[in-house]
């Protein structure tokens, strides 16, 4: 599926595109809430300033992919792979990232209050200047990452 497929099909009212192979594809600014994008392949995708807020990307490979500024509330990237993903300045607010994968990512600026981070791996990652207030942060791994400037964490 390309990316201008999934724009057209998503304009006529689909919302499932579980599974669907789109890495590399442009999607900056594209409006997919509440899209269900389930163990999506979106590897290297640019979805920088994309509109995701209450998306399911469970289990989606997001590795290296541009999410700069992307809207991604309530989203469920529970289980998700995100290591090398630019998430500069994301909007993750209450995102339900357990049990992913962040490792190296770059979510320097990025809005995580009371986001799920329960079992997330952000082991190389940089934090500088994230907002973490009343973040679920247990079981978290932040070995070797960078939270200068991070906002609610406490070690």
């Amino acid at each position: 599926m390309t990316a201008a497929e999934l724009l057209a099909k998503y304009a006529a009212g689909e919302r499932d595109f579980s599974r669907a192979r789109l890495f590399g594809a442009d999607l900056s600014g594209a409006n997919l809430r509440r899209a269900k994008l389930i163990q999506a392949n979106l590897s290297g995708a640019n979805l920088s300033g994309a509109d995701l807020q209450g998306a399911d990307l469970s289990l989606a490979n997001l590795t290296n992919a541009n999410l700069s500024e992307a809207n991604l509330r309530n989203a469920n990237l529970s289980r998700a792979n995100l290591s090398g993903a630019n998430l500069f300045r994301a909007q993750l607010w209450r995102a339900n990232l357990t049990d992913a994968k962040l490792i190296g990512a770059n979510l320097s600026g990025a809005m995580l209050i009371e986001a799920n981070l329960s079992k997330a791996k952000f082991s190389g990652a940089n934090l500088n200047g994230a907002d973490i207030r009343n973040a679920n942060l247990s079981n978290t791994n932040f070995t070797n990452a960078d939270l200068s400037g991070a906002i609610g964490y406490k070690p």
